[in-house]
């Protein structure tokens, strides 16, 4: 498997190392390749940083996967050099990825028309008014269609690439990287990107942090919110407001996800029985895990795993 990264004059590092970090050492020692492309060998970068580019734009002809980390400025059109390369990948079946307001650069090579896509909520309305043809999630963290991938903006990137990894290399490579990151495990690419969060580090926000965790550690029980609520020395109300602060959604839905990631990681790794996977992640049954693939990823268990293998 062979990445591409497009760089450019301008370019935020933090962007363009989003993707450098998630496809790291590990990746690189499992026989992958990431190469970082630019129409020119010297680069500028945001905050008086100089970046040199190993390979040319043309070199990313020859990729698997083809990523535009960000674009410099909204109101820019993202030049003819660069969206010809993403319309050649995307014309040989490479999937192309658009972070942050690298969605306008697919948008400008034609790649999202009739598709839905996501960007910088702040530029959302731009991108909708200069692409009509595009179906805009202004909420999404990043939209998966198939082949082609935008992300909202900037720490969503990385949940966009170790969504692409887990893709790649399973859901189980994925979330040791996000560990590894010290980030959190892939979030769903449906979660909002503006949700209320409480003060980092405070009392409250420990309390609910070791809630979260133990559920995530033992997602089988269905446990009472009063239950729970007593656990972290606050009420009912007060505990469903701040998992809803921190989740972008109830305890419910929340666990759901947490149960879907393990049944992924166990089916990545070869699992067979949907109804042996189902009681190991806490599914009532085969039919509930069905349900809540559908509901969270928009396709059946089967779907999702023939989407794993990365032609």
């Amino acid at each position: 498997m062979r990445l591409a990264i497009l760089a450019y004059d301008q370019i935020s590092p933090f962007m363009l190392s989003t993707p450098l970090a998630v496809f790291g050492e590990p990746f690189l020692a499992s026989g992958h390749r990431v190469d970082v492309c630019a129409g020119q060998p010297r680069l500028s970068a945001t905050g008086g940083l100089m970046i040199e580019a190993p390979f040319p734009l043309e070199a990313a002809r020859e990729a698997d996967v083809l990523i535009l980390p960000g674009w410099r400025n909204a109101d820019e059109i993202v030049p003819t050099p660069i969206t010809s390369e993403l319309r050649a990948a995307e014309g040989r079946g490479a999937i192309v990825v658009g972070l942050c307001l690298g969605a306008f650069g697919l948008a400008e090579a034609g790649l999202l028309d009739g598709r839905r896509a996501t960007t910088h909520w702040a530029r959302a309305e731009t991108f909708a008014a200069r692409y009509p043809k595009v179906i805009v999630d202004s909420g999404a963290l990043f939209v998966d269609e198939g082949r082609v991938i935008t992300s909202a903006g900037v720490a969503s990137g990385l949940d966009c690439c170790l969504h692409l990894l887990g893709r790649i290399s399973g859901v189980a490579e994925a979330n040791r990287t996000a560990r590894h990151l010290v980030v959190a495990p892939q979030r769903a690419g449906e979660q909002p990107q503006l949700i209320e969060r409480p003060t980092i580090g405070s009392s409250v926000d420990r309390r609910i942090t070791d809630v979260l965790e133990t559920l995530r550690a033992n997602p089988f029980p269905a446990p009472s919110l009063d239950v729970l609520a007593e656990r972290a020395g606050m009420s009912r109300r007060s505990l469903t407001r701040h998992i809803r602060a921190r989740t972008g959604g109830n305890l419910g839905e929340w666990l759901r996800r947490i149960r879907l990631e393990r049944a992924q990681d166990l089916l990545a790794a070869g699992a067979r029985g949907l109804e042996d996977v189902a009681a190991r992640c806490g599914f009532p049954d085969a039919q509930a895990l069905r349900t809540a693939f559908r509901s969270e990823l928009g396709m059946t268990p089967r779907q999702w795993l023939a989407r794993q293998r990365l032609d």
